[in-house]
């Protein structure tokens, strides 16, 4: 699969002065922040959002991130966040990556695990998976 292919949903980004530290790269939890916005619009693309899911009973939440740093990015550069995504039972399963621009240069690679709860109760995820249904 190559570039073009393996990705549902791309987003760019440009690193903000606040995200950097003292040594002028962005900081590692900012990385989290990008892909948390990248899942958000995501959602919002496919018709959904986290607070319709939350009034509706329905909540995603993270089970594990697990994050590989490649290459830093420092103040005002381009990146493009992409994610795809893929089921594994009750796990729905975010594969996120951050490309700089216009290099393509690899920043981060992540993979973060999102389980369902339904009214406070962990399901199979079956309401959630109704929106990515396109893309499972």
């Amino acid at each position: 699969m190559d570039y073009d292919d393996q990705y549902h949903f791309r987003m760019p980004l440009r690193v903000r002065d606040y995200e950097v530290d003292s040594q002028g790269i962005v900081n590692n939890a900012i990385y989290l922040h990008y892909l948390e916005h990248t899942r958000h619009e995501f959602c919002r693309q496919v018709g959904t959002s986290f607070r319709q899911m939350q009034a509706e009973g329905v909540d995603p939440v993270i089970r594990s991130i697990q994050i590989q740093y490649l290459t830093p990015l420092t103040l005002g550069e381009d990146m493009e966040s992409c994610l795809s995504l893929r089921r594994e039972g009750a796990r729905f399963i975010f594969v996120q990556d951050i490309y700089r621009l216009p290099d393509h240069r690899p920043v981060v690679k992540a993979e973060c695990t999102v389980v369902c709860l339904e009214n406070g109760r962990l399901t199979r995820g079956d309401i959630l998976a109704g929106p990515f249904a396109a893309y499972l």
